[in-house]
């Protein structure tokens, strides 16, 4: 089957992407690796010892990061509704995260602890439907916003790809009323036709 021009273009940009060439080198299962690197770089919020809870982790490019911040005293859990291959120093829970059943798991895995930091890159499988997209994108926060609320630490921090579009800004004013801080934040590795931003969220409420 002949390739399209859309995705011979994207396999050309990708094949020729520095970040993508880096995470090779690196050992660095995505790209996205340096989004979330670039932001701790800027906002400090991976450290040593730390609780992390990484949302919608496979590849698990973001997992790997935290997994070498946190270190051997730190403990990282990892879900996603896709497979993961195993990372040294994650746990990896596979189902949708707000299901019951994962939800118990979750809990069984802190033993009555929280998260010191929620991390989360989940993009929406995109139909091409710009509001669609957009809308399930907002969901997929508001999701992830609900779990924040359950199993953050107070005084502790989110970070969540949002794309920019109807209903983000709503969807930051809604975190405002559980951080004392939201920044926006557009990493260098996030290409720069892309809607996309990183929300950092700091100083949970509880």
């Amino acid at each position: 089957m002949a390739r399209s021009k859309s995705s011979g273009s994207w396999l050309r940009r990708h094949v020729t992407d520095p970040y993508v060439k880096l995470a090779q080198k690196e050992g660095y299962r995505s790209r996205s690796a340096y989004k979330l690197i670039e932001l701790n770089e800027k906002d400090r919020l991976l450290r040593p010892g730390q609780w992390v809870m990484d949302l919608g982790s496979a590849p698990g490019g973001w997992s790997q990061v935290a997994a070498r911040a946190v270190g051997a005293k730190g403990r990282v859990l990892a879900t996603d509704i896709l497979p993961m291959d195993p990372i040294r120093g994650v746990d990896f829970i596979q189902g949708d995260f707000t299901s019951d059943e994962v939800v118990k798991q979750i809990q069984d895995w802190l033993k009555g602890e929280k998260f010191d930091l929620i991390i989360s890159d989940i993009a929406p499988n995109l139909s091409g439907i710009d509001s669609a997209d957009q809308a399930r994108s907002i969901y997929f926060l508001e999701l992830a916003l609900d779990t924040v609320r359950l199993a953050l630490k107070p005084g502790a921090a989110f970070i969540a790809k949002m794309f920019q579009g109807q209903g983000s800004d709503d969807y930051v004013k809604e975190l405002r009323k559980s951080f004392q801080k939201v920044s926006i934040r557009k990493p260098k590795a996030s290409r720069p036709e892309s809607r996309e931003v990183y929300i950092v969220a700091k100083d949970f409420k509880g």
